[in-house]
């Protein structure tokens, strides 16, 4: 099975200011763990929700393009990674220590 572990931020968070040396040291380490264990599949870190653009089709049927996230929300997912597990909990395991490694709320969901 393949699950996606997201690193969600608050928003202004700023990782730079925020991350320091040991957080990075952590993050670099689990990557580590998680390439030698063959679990991690993709990995990527997401620039702020202010660079991003949305896409939508209104009722008009005219694609509009528009700056700023889709969802206006508190948080916003600063980064993830896509994974091979054998379960929902072995996958929980590994959100359990990214969690800890980037010190910050993580979701774990499934693929179809």
């Amino acid at each position: 099975m393949r699950f996606l572990v997201a690193i969600h931020h608050p928003v202004g968070f700023d990782g730079k200011v925020e991350e320091g040396p040991e957080v990075h040291k952590a993050i670099d380490d689990l990557n580590d763990e998680m390439v030698a264990a063959g679990v991690r599949l993709f990995v990527g870190g997401l620039q702020s929700p202010g660079t991003a653009k949305s896409v939508q089709k209104p009722v008009d049927g005219k694609i509009v393009v528009t700056d700023g996230p889709y969802l206006d929300t508190r948080e916003y997912i600063g980064g993830f990674w896509v994974l091979q597990a054998e379960s929902m909990e072995e996958a929980l395991e590994w959100g359990r220590k990214a969690a800890l490694a980037c010190r910050t709320p993580v979701e774990v969901r499934p693929f179809f």
